[in-house]
């Protein structure tokens, strides 16, 4: 069993930054993918940004390239996500997610069905 704590949400300023934090609980961390998705009222689940099991690869949706950065480290079981350059649109609910690599070759971080777990989510307000 997996079990994901997102923490580090609030409120900031716009042009001010935020790093949340997912705690992964259960066996075989490096053995998941992980991922960080948003959804603000009325709107659907998007993708923010994924990190491959071993942290080789990144992915970012067009919307935060270049001002968010996801990582993890395996000894602490985390996956944070560092965000710069805060905007108005950002503000949302950010949820942490893990889907289970399974020696698969293919990855789709943006894909909303491939991943098995999924936190509780942490909001995040920009103010203008």
């Amino acid at each position: 069993q997996v079990q994901l704590v997102e923490t580090g949400g609030g409120l900031v300023q716009a042009g001010g930054s935020l790093r949340l934090s997912c705690k992964f609980s259960g066996r075989a961390f490096s053995s998941w993918h992980m991922g960080w998705f948003r959804q603000a009222p009325g709107k659907e689940r998007e993708f923010v940004a994924g990190v491959s099991w071993s942290g080789a690869e990144t992915r970012y949706a067009d919307s935060v390239q270049g001002r968010f950065t996801i990582s993890r480290d395996s000894a602490q079981k985390t996956a944070d996500l560092q965000m710069n350059s805060l905007k108005p649109e950002d503000s949302a609910v950010y949820y942490c997610a893990a889907d289970w690599a399974n020696d698969r070759t293919t990855w789709y971080p943006q894909r909303y069905g491939e991943y098995d777990y999924w936190g509780q989510g942490t909001q995040v307000t920009v103010s203008s």
